[in-house]
């Protein structure tokens, strides 16, 4: 999928961007909580605050087997209503001078392809290349280590962000996701007025496994970059469409230098961590042979598909999806410390 660069170099909208024919679409926030049920299934007040996107029925414990999300969701916070899968990340947070924190507002962005709405979400991409096999129902995974602290342990073309000088997101900034100046590390630049975080997750399977005890081992990347991945080695040789996460963190009310910490670093992630421990989650939701139908119709963008039977909802539907926290705790505004073990205390 050379086109990719192409698109972006001439900065062609959505018509031009058609020839790629992968799904790209909004997901707006379901919910801020210190839940994981892929990571820590059960525990309520997990490590490290997520923000989580998807079908309404996300819960503490997703049980593989019994956890039909697609059967179970009545919403979904993504603007494919037959997508009820549930995608999420780590939080961003600004933290001060005087040692308060603040979490880091999320924005839509635009791009060659067309602006995307969301609130306080993140962008799904779905990338085909060539014949590629729908995930299975139970079907999960993770991108990136929430514990790394090494950014030569991140393949920087799949993990990485990018400084926006601007929150005009719809002026396009830079080539293809992870590349040229992209970096594993958070941008720390008061001329960074939005950040990119993209996470590019892995296109071949193992065919058997729906997980792996490090959510990981049962898939395999082939490749770098938001290609579509290459040929799948003979260990995983089943490809899956490639799952992109596109995250645009508004920075832009935190320009003042003269309340950044005096030594180390203004933003972080939620495990007071940077860049280098960047990671995503998925667990797969679609609606029957939805997805399947969808890579082979090749549908495109964020658009109805009627061939793949997909719907578009409008943003006041999917903004409207959201769920309370089940691990309960105020975590907006300025904070004392990072919600790490105790509950968020504010300032």
């Amino acid at each position: 999928m050379h086109s990719w660069a192409t698109v972006a170099a001439v900065g062609l909208l959505a018509s031009g961007a058609a020839a790629q024919n992968m799904l790209r679409f909004a997901c707006s926030q379901l919910v801020v909580d210190r839940i994981d049920p892929l990571v820590n299934p059960g525990q309520r007040y997990t490590p490290h605050l997520h923000q989580i996107v998807g079908g309404n029925s996300f819960n503490l414990t997703m049980d593989i087997n019994n956890h039909d999300l697609a059967a179970k969701s009545t919403c979904t916070s993504c603007s494919f209503v037959q997508d009820l899968s549930n995608y999420w990340t780590a939080v961003m947070f600004f933290k001060a001078k005087n040692g308060t924190y603040k979490r880091v507002p999320q924005v839509g962005n635009g791009g060659p392809q067309g602006q995307l709405i969301n609130k306080g979400g993140l962008d799904i991409y779905y990338i085909p290349s060539g014949k590629v096999t729908a995930f299975k129902p139970g079907f999960r995974m993770l991108a990136g280590n929430a514990a790394n602290t090494d950014n030569s342990k991140v393949t920087k073309g799949n993990i990485c962000h990018r400084c926006w000088t601007s929150t005009n997101d719809n002026t396009f900034v830079g080539g293809a996701p992870c590349t040229g100046s992209d970096t594993v590390d958070i941008p720390q630049d008061t001329k960074c007025k939005m950040i990119r975080q993209t996470i590019i997750f892995p296109t071949c399977w193992d065919g058997k496994n729906l997980d792996s005890p490090d959510h990981k081992s049962h898939v395999a990347y082939s490749g770098t970059g938001a290609s579509g991945g290459g040929s799948c080695p003979s260990s995983h040789p089943v490809k899956l469409p490639q799952i992109m996460y596109e995250l645009m963190w508004n920075v832009s009310s935190f320009m003042d230098k003269s309340i950044w910490p005096d030594s180390g670093n203004a933003l972080m992630y939620s495990m007071n961590l940077g860049g280098a421990a960047a990671h995503g989650d998925y667990v797969f939701g679609w609606k029957g042979d939805s997805l399947q139908k969808a890579m082979d119709k090749n549908c495109n963008l964020n658009k109805d598909c009627p061939a793949a039977g997909l719907t578009y909802q409008a943003p006041e539907k999917y903004n409207a999806c959201n769920v309370k926290q089940q691990a309960p705790e105020d975590v907006e505004g300025w904070l004392k410390a990072l919600p790490m073990g105790e509950m968020a205390i504010k300032a």
